[in-house]
């Protein structure tokens, strides 16, 4: 039994420039949408496609991505590359694929936090 009993939700912080344009990035490349914008402290959240995982955007004049990778499901991960690339998304380097368990492709936000997106291939013949 673990020490302390944790709640279905998390939260993945990035530092980013700016909290409302890049709010605004994650709305129109993966349909996250804006919970609330608290520009008091600095900080803003998005709800992701799922459930319990949102997204915190801390402000700061110059972020520096570091090493958290959030990995988000996708059911036609190549249809999904194609659509963020004719966006101008960068990846970095090509779809890596692990026959029989998954496909992964890094991509980066505009303050060059890196994301990534998974299909899952153990279902596949």
């Amino acid at each position: 039994m673990s020490f302390v009993s944790l709640e279905n939700t998390i939260t993945i912080a990035l530092l980013v420039k700016d909290r409302h344009t890049s709010a605004k990035w994650y709305a129109d490349m993966l349909g996250f949408e804006t919970l609330y914008h608290a520009d008091e402290a600095g900080w803003s959240e998005l709800q992701t496609n799922t459930p319990g995982v949102t997204l915190g955007f801390g402000e700061h004049t110059q972020p520096v991505p570091g090493n958290c990778v959030p990995v988000f499901g996708i059911a036609d991960l190549d249809a999904a590359r194609l659509k963020l690339e004719d966006a101008q998304v960068k990846f970095d380097g090509e779809t890596d694929v692990i026959g029989g368990m998954v496909k992964t492709a890094t991509f980066y936000d505009p303050d060059n936090n890196a994301l990534m997106l998974a299909q899952d291939l153990t279902g596949d013949a």
